[in-house]
């Protein structure tokens, strides 16, 4: 087992929702673990290729504190998410996508706000038990958050999904950023050093 923990975030486009989630996740890893511990990555079901990060996104995500220059958005590949040990997707419907693409992602592939949910159950003792690697403490977190499902009823789709605020208003811009900010901290803290 490599010490790089491969996480990769997915959206439809790839320009709003995942690339703010990579962003923010990276920088957060980064800061716990020192930067090259943890790749995080996007891509989009049905990415615009080759185009950067939303104006609109962007603004949020520097508004947040983190960095969105030089983001260019890509196509979601099965080769991804085989080479991946944490899928975060922004909607259950993406999740759905990710596991038909790679069926064996099923094992580690969670909607963004479900995982934050999950490892939030999960005691600090716990997620943070053994002291290793940036790569072993995902995988230990993906099998903790696995354990979780089922021990409460899910989260609805509203509460477990990012809203998706492309071409839409500035409102639902500051929602899909109050999302992802909300849930951040728990899963910064679950794939973090203790």
């Amino acid at each position: 087992m490599t010490a790089t923990a491969q996480i990769l975030t997915v959206c439809t486009g790839n320009i709003c929702r995942s690339p703010f989630l990579e962003r923010a996740l990276q920088a957060e890893l980064d800061g716990s673990w020192g930067t090259g511990a943890a790749l995080v990555s996007s891509a989009g079901t049905g990415a615009l290729a080759g185009h950067g990060m939303d104006a609109r996104a962007q603004v949020r995500l520097e508004d947040a504190g983190y960095a969105a220059h030089g983001f260019v958005a890509r196509q979601l590949t099965a080769s991804m998410v085989a080479e991946s040990d944490l899928v975060l997707t922004a909607t259950r419907a993406h999740r759905a996508e990710v596991a038909r693409l790679h069926p064996r992602a099923l094992r580690y592939v969670f909607s963004f706000r479900e995982f934050a949910e999950l490892v939030a159950r999960v005691p600090a003792e716990r997620l943070h038990a053994v002291t290793g690697s940036a790569r072993e403490q995902v995988v230990r977190a993906v099998g903790l958050a696995v354990a979780q499902r089922g021990a409460r009823a899910p989260l609805s789709d509203l509460d477990a999904d990012i809203v998706d605020p492309f071409r839409r208003a500035d409102e639902v811009f500051d929602e899909m950023s109050r999302q992802i900010m909300e849930s951040l901290p728990s899963v910064a803290h679950a794939l973090g050093r203790a």
